[in-house]
């Protein structure tokens, strides 16, 4: 068991123990932290105390970590939408609401359970909870990703990912109307200076560029088509409400009281394209919009 030791400064003074354990303790996640809360491995002179506590200075925080338990994820025979499949890749059409990969509170109905199921190989470089997975998609974002069934393959996708020469191309229901045809937001992203769980754009942040056209206005809203020529966690829900048109559904980045009542974001990664590991050939693959997404549309159509 590991045994972490913090003493509150002063400019700590008030905070909840909760998020500023997140934010002194970059390895735990704020979900595991509460964890720790509710299996009391949290002390505050030496005693116990809830994830609601308020710090004051001179407080002594005692972190009692668990061993890590060998991880095991189970192959699950959940429906995959397969678009394209060979030796090397397999390309997924993933619906909303599926977790990519396995995380702490969250072992099953992912789409790594469903590819271990459906593929007797994957790409080992990420270890038990992402074979395969050579980038993500966020669980409320639809649409078609890339999955690596061998080593090579996840190097030589990793490689284009690393240069920012795959082509990513996602359709986005935003909020109000956009005047432009189109732009370019080269803005860079990091962590919030205030909530650790969300990204913003800082100055301090990875450089982050998102091409965007706008397809059709509505009445208060706009279909835009964003390119990716980086990829940032979360780049395009987080550069779209920096100009000010987040996406319709977006709570965390966008408005907390939607107009429209959605379940998450209304984001669809339309279009893929890279150059095939054995073949060296550009192959590109494209995704139709999720039902939800075009009757949405149709609705927004007769307004």
């Amino acid at each position: 068991m590991e045994k972490i030791l913090l003493e509150v400064q002063q400019s700590e003074e008030a905070q909840r123990i909760d998020k500023l354990l997140t934010l002194k303790i970059e390895k735990l996640s704020r979900n595991f932290i509460q964890g720790l809360f509710e299996n009391e491995s949290i002390k505050v002179n030496d005693k116990f105390v809830k994830s609601k506590y308020k710090v004051k200075v001179g407080d002594k925080i005692e972190v009692d970590i668990p061993e890590a338990e060998e991880l095991r994820v189970e192959p699950e025979d959940i429906p995959l939408n397969i678009i394209y499949e060979d030796e090397d890749v397999v390309v997924i059409n993933k619906p909303q609401g599926m977790v990519v990969h396995p995380a702490p509170g969250n072992y099953n109905g992912t789409l790594v359970n469903a590819l271990l199921y459906h593929c007797k190989d994957l790409s080992g470089i990420n270890g038990v909870i992402r074979p395969g997975i050579v980038h993500r998609i966020d669980k409320d974002t639809s649409g078609v990703l890339v999955v690596a069934k061998n080593d090579n393959a996840h190097n030589h996708l990793a490689a284009q990912f690393k240069e920012h020469s795959i082509k990513r191309e996602y359709y986005a229901l935003v909020e109000g109307r956009i005047k432009k045809e189109g732009g370019v937001i080269n803005a860079p992203i990091g962590r919030h200076v205030n909530d650790r769980l969300k990204f913003a754009v800082v100055k301090e942040g990875k450089h982050a560029v998102t091409h965007y056209e706008v397809l059709e206005v509505y009445g208060g809203y706009s279909l835009v088509k964003c390119r990716l020529e980086t990829g940032r966690t979360h780049q395009i829900r987080v550069h779209m409400s920096f100009i000010g048109h987040p996406l319709v559904g977006d709570t965390v980045y966008g408005l907390k009281k939607q107009k429209m009542a959605q379940t998450g974001q209304v984001l669809h990664a339309k279009t893929l394209g890279f150059i095939h590991p054995k073949t060296n050939e550009y192959i590109e693959f494209d995704s139709e919009l999720p039902e939800n997404f075009k009757r949405l549309l149709e609705k927004l159509r007769k307004i």
